[in-house]
């Protein structure tokens, strides 16, 4: 007989949530192990989180060159092996994987809360740019949430710069923002979050998944990954736009990455673009499929052309997204949300000195 060496069980990890806490997960405490299915530790996530509106997020994680990927809910720990040639420790993220087109429009203050903290974190970061104005205004919302009503005697000179809201952050924004704070009297936390969002929704760039190709001659392109289809950019303008419903197969091959368009014409164009390698064309691959189904509208409602093209991206390749589709989510009728008499506990932002007032 041969001989089978069992694979190490143990598991230790930490999640980073939204609010920058840490969730950890182990086998001695949860009984995680790395046979465990991806599904059963986002379970874990979602009602440490208190979550109902679940299938908006997902849990990220970095490979040892820094390729992201998310944790596939059918699969394994241990089949994730970029996730496990990485640790023990092992690092998951919790974020939005699947950006509601109208987050305001969200049934649970819960689930509105986490995606005001991932915004906040995308204007942060730079991954949603935005003009002094709109910035103004957004954080403005943050401090409202954060601080409440504006008060002389406790918010003195300066109060604002203790907070970031956008990367190289100039005290000209910090005082735009302590003026309109000042106007923002009687919003509650949950109003001042659905008022950012109504903001930040509005920007070119809300909610969009980007990922670096090459054009023809080499030259650089994003496609972002959108609620409506697929957007492409070149030198950070906007040069094409594919709704879903028009986009009729997206395949790949090495690091070749094809989209099919169906024209007005009726005829079908397909568009290549070169990825940087085979794992990141394929990662591509499957986060287009996966936002296709997510957002598409079913069969029975959409028109014919929709339904001729129901077999999206299934050439040769078995991946299929397994969850709620968003459409579902909005019409379930087994789950009743909002739920009554939820509690939410919103974490403080991380603060810094105070910038010093020049006179």
């Amino acid at each position: 007989m041969g001989c089978f060496c069992a694979v190490p069980e143990e598991f230790y990890c930490e999640v980073l949530l939204l609010d920058e806490s840490k969730l950890t997960l182990t086998t001695q405490q949860q009984g995680i192990k790395k046979s465990t299915k991806g599904s059963v530790v986002l379970g874990y996530v979602f009602r440490h989180l208190n979550l109902a509106e679940i299938d908006y997020f997902g849990l990220r994680y970095c490979d040892r060159s820094h390729q992201t990927y998310w944790l596939d809910p059918a699969k394994t720990l241990a089949e994730h092996k970029e996730l496990i040639n990485t640790g023990p420790p092992y690092t998951l993220y919790f974020g939005i994987k699947f950006y509601a087109e109208d987050p305001c429009k969200l049934k649970e203050e819960i689930t509105r809360y986490q995606f005001f903290l991932q915004v906040k974190q995308d204007v942060l970061q730079g991954r949603l740019p935005c003009p002094m104005n709109t910035a103004a205004q957004l954080g403005a919302y943050i401090i409202q949430s954060e601080l409440g009503d504006y008060d002389p005697y406790k918010h003195t000179a300066g109060y604002v710069s203790e907070y970031r809201f956008v990367p190289d952050q100039k005290e000209e924004l910090e005082d735009a923002i302590e003026r309109i704070h000042k106007t923002l009297m009687g919003q509650l936390p949950a109003e001042a979050e659905v008022n950012y969002l109504g903001v930040a929704k509005s920007l070119e760039m809300y909610g969009v998944d980007l990922h670096p190709v090459y054009g023809e001659n080499k030259s650089e392109y994003f496609l972002g990954l959108t609620p409506i289809g697929v957007v492409v950019y070149k030198n950070k303008k906007q040069v094409g736009k594919y709704f879903w419903p028009r986009i009729t197969k997206v395949h790949f091959k090495e690091t070749q990455f094809e989209l099919r368009v169906l024209g007005k014409d009726c005829n079908e164009t397909s568009f290549f673009f070169e990825a940087r390698n085979k794992i990141t064309c394929k990662y591509l691959w499957k986060c287009c499929v996966e936002h296709h189904t997510f957002f598409r509208v079913p069969e029975n409602e959409s028109n014919s052309l929709s339904r001729k093209f129901s077999k999206f991206g299934s050439i040769g390749y078995k991946h299929r997204y397994s969850g709620r589709t968003s459409l579902q989510m909005t019409r379930d009728p087994s789950v009743q949300l909002p739920r009554p008499d939820q509690r939410i506990e919103r974490s403080r932002s991380k603060t810094y000195p105070k910038r010093t007032q020049q006179t």
